[in-house]
């Protein structure tokens, strides 16, 4: 079984913020590959499906995002899933809005989510990271990852979810570098990557 989770803060009045991406994926990947309903475990929120041949457990922790990792571990334990069976879906200040980008291990650049999983079972497991751009401001990211997405930033959000969704089956077989090109390609033709010039490499 491999794990698949969403970072964000529970409650309604987070639901829209930018650091929810991670939970707005997964509840559209549930959507997309018609998983059962979610179900309060582990400290959080659980869907279990399949995602092409591999069964999937989906978690959005209920425990804020600096604890990510107790609702995390303990999944992770339950089902003995290992390390490289983990993958993590979360907002990334450092990608401009609407990149997506899948990496293995790595630092946490700052990412209290990131911090309390590693803190909690380790840091060799994959992270597909949500680019949600930067404020220019280091004093004003605390503001700006929990306030909601704009009314014109909808599109870009609910078109990069619907792309990491549909495209799932690739991150479950482990094809990370076609699941990341699939979902730029995705970008690109609804009109939100900006197609690279002539006799550009």
């Amino acid at each position: 079984m491999l794990l698949f989770v969403g970072l964000g803060n529970p409650g309604a009045q987070y639901a829209g913020n930018r650091h929810n991406i991670g939970f707005m994926a997964v509840e559209e990947i549930a959507r997309t590959h018609r998983f059962a309903p979610f179900r309060a475990r582990f400290q959080g929120r659980v869907a279990e499906g399949t995602i092409g041949a591999e069964r999937v457990l989906l978690l959005t922790p209920a425990t804020y995002m600096n604890e990510s990792g107790r609702a995390v571990g303990e999944a992770a334990r339950f089902y003995k899933i290992p390390l490289s069976d983990i993958v993590v879906l979360h907002d990334e200040l450092d990608l401009e809005p609407g990149k997506c980008r899948v990496k293995v291990g790595g630092g946490v650049a700052g990412h209290n989510g990131l911090r309390s999983i590693t803190a909690h079972v380790g840091n060799d497991y994959k992270r597909v990271r949500l680019g949600i751009g930067h404020p220019g401001d280091k004093a004003r990211v605390h503001s700006y990852v929990l306030s909601d997405f704009a009314r014109a930033e909808r599109g870009w959000v609910e078109t990069l979810c619907g792309a990491v969704a549909r495209n799932a089956d690739c991150l479950a077989r482990g094809q990370d570098a076609s699941f990341q090109n699939k979902v730029h390609l995705a970008m690109e033709a609804a009109g939100f990557g900006a197609p690279k010039k002539a006799g550009d490499a």
